[in-house]
């Protein structure tokens, strides 16, 4: 009932009125995402309802529906919206599921995962993004995000074991806190590589407490930083 809740929640807030960008991301979700083949309805739906442009600088809204990443301050990134709705949607959520994301940045994607599961929580390193990110969150109206201040290298342990896990930022390895805190069953993806090179999109499953991973298509991330 409450992922229901979420998704309406959600369609709630692309109803709202005042938007300025809707036919800006109608046409990105139908080039760039129903397009470029993403097919859970849940995912697109929630590509098409999370309002990009207030998750970018106010000097780049204009282009917060290209096809491309945009700087969002101290040396970070929002990703492509394809990339965005690709790792949501091969993570395959279930309404309910807890989702763990490393590396908050603005908030969409934290958004995204908060109209198909309600159950959302995120760790960023910056401090100052983290904090914006998360009171920008909440006057979205997305108030199921919970949002963390921390190296995300260690995960949220608190909240452990998670059915998803999402990875923002390019890693050298899989950290092995998250493959602990990843749930038997669950499934986590993964940029792996050298920083600032062309790195692996990598889906890592847990059966059985086996580890299995994949390499799923090349990606360039921003690395993940780390506490001192």
């Amino acid at each position: 009932m409450s992922g229901v809740l979420g998704i309406i929640a959600c369609l709630m807030l692309f109803a709202a009125p005042g938007d300025p960008f809707v036919r800006e991301r109608e046409a990105m979700v139908n080039a760039q995402i129903v397009g470029q083949g993403i097919k859970d309805p849940s995912v697109v739906d929630a590509m098409r309802s999370v309002k990009r442009h207030l998750f970018v600088p106010q000097a780049l809204a204009s282009s917060a529906y290209d096809d491309r990443p945009l700087p969002i301050g101290y040396g970070q990134t929002i990703s492509q919206p394809f990339i965005v709705a690709f790792m949501t949607e091969i993570l395959k959520i279930k309404p309910g599921a807890k989702v763990l994301e490393i590396g908050t940045g603005s908030g969409y994607q934290a958004a995204i995962l908060a109209c198909v599961t309600p159950e959302v929580y995120s760790v960023e390193i910056i401090e100052a993004l983290g904090l914006a990110a998360g009171k920008r969150l909440r006057a979205l109206g997305y108030n199921t995000v919970r949002v963390k201040i921390a190296d995300g290298y260690y995960g949220w342990e608190a909240y452990a074991p998670y059915d998803a896990i999402i990875v923002t930022a390019a890693a050298e390895y899989i950290p092995p806190p998250l493959i602990r805190q990843l749930k038997d069953g669950g499934r986590m993806v993964i940029p792996v590589g050298s920083p600032f090179m062309v790195q692996k999109l990598m889906l890592v499953e847990k059966q059985n407490s086996t580890v299995y991973t994949r390499d799923i298509l090349p990606v360039r991330f921003v690395p993940l930083r780390r506490g001192p």
